[in-house]
């Protein structure tokens, strides 16, 4: 029996509002032997005395040993088998953007990048230009044609894009052109497999003439190409667990990821309390709400470790408002580490904590990797959260005899 047929025998179709916040490359390292990590520096009153009051642990996004992508993480934590439903981040770019993704659609997140005088990545994020910038160059982008198929480019936010081709024959699988680190060219894309060549090629033309017309522009001369897939619907949240889910990020890809399994998108402003603000206004309207955000991790990844500490604490300053709108259930978790120490993701497990007035509590006193890792919760699987908040929300029946 797959996984996903259990829940609808046993899910009720009503029960208690629930929220799933979600603090981006929360998990973090150490700067030393021995120190603390970034949320362990942070003082967070507020999400210490949730965690008094919850079941605490750590979550594996994939499996242990397996750095996620922020794709599979999030599908983890929404319940989704993430080896089973690999989606790539350019299905969920362009998703997020509201680009009408067709099925069969190959669609391709893009990073502008510098190369250096000799064709070296100097600046995988090209100074992260602003969005103005972005749309410029995406518009310079679509004088592009490719044999065979439609090409669309679409700004997404500071430098990042979306490609969707659309034609016959289009398989995803192929490498990224991102060589991940500075001082190396970008890659040569290759197929998986033989239906991947059409592809790999058109990847491949994209990229050289798109080298060709960035070439005078600075500091974005040219493109990365990553998350390389083509967009095959999944089965949608709501119809799997039950509960009406809306989704509240300020990041296009995150609301490419909801729209991906189905959850209603709310429109939000750029900040955090703004989302906050939009969870509180749309609070009877739905029972499950996803709550994203960002910066830690693009802190993380840009190894600024006090600047993460300090947004960690400005966060926690939100809790009381959220744990104000009265949901039954509050788990707060992230879809992966981001030590800023590493300025990358990593596959350490991630602090997890579960609010209930019927959950078991732990001793656990404080939210932060030493601490979750002695909860009640242990170190489980991301897709095992959401059932443990349906359970604890009561939207689950008795399953068997």
């Amino acid at each position: 029996m797959d996984r996903f047929d259990i829940f609808q025998g046993i899910k009720r179709g009503e029960g208690g509002k629930m929220l799933l916040f979600v603090l981006d490359g929360v998990g973090g390292l150490p700067q030393k032997p021995g120190g603390k990590t970034e949320l362990e520096t942070a003082n967070t009153p507020n999400l210490d005395a949730l965690a008094a009051e919850a079941v605490c642990g750590l979550h594996h996004p994939c499996a242990p040993g397996i750095t996620p992508g922020s794709g599979p993480g999030h599908l983890g934590i929404f319940g989704y088998e993430p080896f089973k439903y690999n989606i790539g981040r350019g299905v969920l770019e362009a998703l997020g953007i509201d680009f009408p993704l067709q099925d069969g659609d190959l669609a391709i997140r893009v990073n502008f990048c510098t190369l250096d005088a000799n064709g070296l990545v100097a600046d995988r994020r090209a100074g992260r230009i602003s969005t103005e910038v972005n749309q410029g160059l995406c518009e310079k982008l679509r004088q592009i044609d490719l044999d065979g198929v439609e090409v669309f480019v679409e700004p997404v936010k500071e430098h990042r894009a979306a490609i969707v081709m659309r034609g016959e024959g289009l398989h995803g699988g192929q490498n990224d052109s991102d060589p991940q680190e500075t001082g190396k060219p970008p890659l040569e894309i290759r197929a998986a497999g033989p239906e991947g060549e059409k592809a790999a090629a058109l990847c491949n033309e994209f990229a050289a003439q798109a080298r060709e017309i960035l070439a005078d522009e600075q500091p974005a001369n040219m493109v990365l190409l990553r998350g390389i897939d083509r967009f095959d619907p999944l089965p949608e949240f709501t119809e799997i667990f039950g509960p009406k889910a809306a989704a509240v990020a300020a990041y296009p890809m995150y609301r490419g990821l909801s729209r991906l399994v189905g959850m209603e998108i709310l429109s939000t402003g750029e900040t955090e309390p703004e989302e906050v603000d939009t969870v509180a206004e749309h609070l009877d309207a739905f029972d499950f709400f996803f709550l994203h955000m960002k910066k830690p991790d693009s802190l993380g990844e840009d190894g600024d470790f006090d600047a993460k500490v300090q947004k960690i604490e400005m966060i926690d300053g939100l809790l009381p408002r959220l744990r104000e709108l009265g949901f039954r259930v509050i788990a707060v978790t992230g879809d992966h580490s981001t030590p800023s120490t590493m300025k990358s993701h990593s596959w350490h497990p991630v602090p997890t904590l579960l609010w209930s007035e019927v959950c078991r509590p732990d001793e656990v006193t404080s939210y932060g990797e030493r601490a979750c890792n002695h909860g009640g919760l242990g170190i489980f699987p991301a897709i095992d959260l959401v059932p443990q908040m349906l359970a604890n929300g009561g939207w689950l029946q008795k399953y068997g005899a």
